[in-house]
């Protein structure tokens, strides 16, 4: 697929700080790519102590005020966790060909979920727009960087997230790209929805379901 069909999936933006909307309310340092080292984030009050939140206590966030193409981390059992609000053609992209046939493994047979319908398919979510992921590469656990901007690694590349410390490279559901060092997908956090705009992170049903589950990388 050519670069002017890749542009097309997108709306005609300059790019700019305010377009990409990568939003991080940090209370500590941003180490993107640092090996060990994540973003202490805290969103909208609703995070529980952090000496709770560190026995893996399940986190609440509302989204109702992420904005589409907006990135925000959480924290939770000391890891960063991805909050972002997929646009429209993120999602339409993760179905291209183009893109399907340079990924490692497409359906996620390697997802280290407790049970593989939790989340599946394309869009590796429960919702479709709003994606939750953990942020750490499967390589060496860095903090990949998100891309919202298609072809800034290579001319097919969609955009998604890079890994800085060692190039892996991810789509917008985080699966790897052949090439990459990474070795599996980027694993999925238990979680569920709570309400129409409020997802609980560390548990996948309200009677606590899979409550101290957490993906192998860790």
């Amino acid at each position: 697929m050519s670069v002017s069909k890749i542009d097309s999936l997108r709306p005609d933006e300059p790019e700019s700080a305010g377009r990409r909307r990568f939003l991080i309310a940090a209370t500590g340092v941003l180490g993107a790519g640092a090996a060990g080292l994540f973003v202490d984030v805290l969103v909208q009050n609703m995070n529980p102590g952090k000496a709770v939140a560190a026995l893996g206590a399940p986190i609440d966030i509302d989204v109702s005020k992420v904005e589409p193409g907006q990135l925000i981390v959480a924290e939770w059992k000391k890891k960063p966790v991805w909050i972002l609000h997929r646009e429209d053609w993120m999602l339409k992209t993760l179905s291209k060909p183009g893109l399907l046939e340079r990924l490692k493994d497409p359906t996620s047979k390697y997802n280290q979920q407790p049970t593989p319908a939790f989340v599946n398919g394309n869009y590796r979510a429960l919702k479709p727009n709003i994606f939750v992921a953990v942020a750490l590469c499967t390589h060496a656990q860095c903090i990949p960087d998100y891309r919202a901007t298609p072809h800034t690694v290579t001319s097919w590349w969609y955009g998604g997230f890079h890994c800085p410390c060692h190039g892996s490279t991810y789509d917008f559901s985080a699966r790897v790209i052949e090439g990459s060092p990474a070795p599996m997908n980027i694993p999925i956090p238990p979680y569920y929805w709570k309400s129409s705009s409020v997802v609980r992170i560390g548990e996948t049903s309200a009677d606590g379901g899979h409550e101290s589950w957490t993906p192998d990388i860790w």
